[in-house]
């Protein structure tokens, strides 16, 4: 049954375009905070996607319709996104998100809002790396996600996991049970029936973003475990 998404706020919520200091480039970036916001949650792209990714625009507001700001970055440069090797390198990209995840945390608008992380493709396998070296991390979220990336730091992982895979993305639906196994902590697979890779069927995109709203309107406003 797909999810039924919330009416949009009659405030609508202040937008900054950000740049965000890494120790060897500058991120472009879009921060987003709904009035009386609950929660911060990072987007990490992969697969050489950006911050404009129309599938995490729609899920960011999603999540801004419940009250969660999203900061949606950039990781790579458009000069490195240009060789596909930086595009797999899961620590480089963890990195980033680390950086911004300090950058976030010393901002007045967000310092006090509990992180969650929002990871694509190989974005997922970096945000799962981050969480394990900054506690500051609360919940994830891996949309179509490469967990399998991060190796030996599933191992590692405490923050509560949430992976989404479609049932016809078979390839990486055998990637994300492969890395169950290795996983810590509080972790669940969701597997949205009739989607692929890109989730673009009637339905499946607004299905994850349902299902990421749960996860962290659990996690990260409620602090509890569904």
């Amino acid at each position: 049954m797909r999810s039924t998404l919330p009416p949009s706020p009659t405030i609508a919520p202040t937008v900054w375009s950000v740049s965000i200091p890494c120790e060897d480039a500058r991120l472009p970036g879009k921060l987003t905070i709904p009035p009386h916001a609950s929660a911060l949650v990072l987007f990490a792209h992969g697969s050489g996607s950006s911050r404009h990714s129309p599938r995490n625009q729609f899920v960011a507001d999603v999540l801004h319709q419940a009250g969660m700001g999203t900061l949606l970055f950039d990781l790579l440069t458009e000069h490195e996104g240009e060789d596909r090797r930086n595009v797999f390198d899961v620590r480089r990209l963890a990195d980033r998100l680390l950086s911004a995840i300090g950058w976030s945390s010393a901002r007045h608008a967000t310092g006090h809002l509990p992180i969650g992380l929002f990871g694509a493709s190989t974005g997922g396998g970096a945000a799962i790396i981050a969480a394990t070296q900054q506690p500051l991390v609360r919940a994830i979220v891996s949309r179509g996600g490469r967990p399998d990336l991060a190796g030996p730091w599933l191992a590692h992982l405490t923050a509560p996991t949430l992976l989404l895979v479609g049932s016809e993305d078979t390839e990486v639906l055998a990637l994300n049970r492969q890395a169950l196994a290795s996983m810590r902590g509080h972790h669940h697979l969701s597997v949205v029936h009739g989607a692929t890779h890109l989730f673009q069927e009637p339905g499946a995109l607004e299905e994850v973003a349902g299902l990421a709203r749960a996860w962290f309107a659990a996690h990260l406003t409620h602090g509890g475990t569904p």
